[in-house]
């Protein structure tokens, strides 16, 4: 397998690992045997169908407006990312 080496910034690098991923996932496309397509297919269907469930309803953007007020006033109670770890750690107990 052929390796490459660049020397650029981020997201130049992020494009051409994209570029090569690509590339790799489209030799194992052109020999795949019938599974191994229905498993791509059902990722991909699935994945779109995340994609479009991420969208907020109007409903969804005014609660979360109306609790970031109530933080922001004071009003409601927020911990520190070690509160949040610590009370996780405590819940799996």
């Amino acid at each position: 397998m052929e390796q490459k080496l660049y020397i650029c910034y981020t997201k130049n690098v992020e494009i051409m690992a994209t570029i090569d991923l690509r590339k790799t996932v489209k030799q194992y496309i052109n020999t795949a045997d019938i599974r191994l397509l229905k498993m791509i297919k059902a990722l991909a269907e699935s994945y779109q169908n995340d994609e479009q469930e991420l969208t907020l309803t109007k409903e969804q953007y005014e609660l979360i407006d109306k609790r970031r007020e109530a933080h922001l006033k004071g009003e409601s109670k927020s911990f520190t990312w070690e509160q949040v770890k610590q009370n996780a750690r405590n819940a799996a107990q």
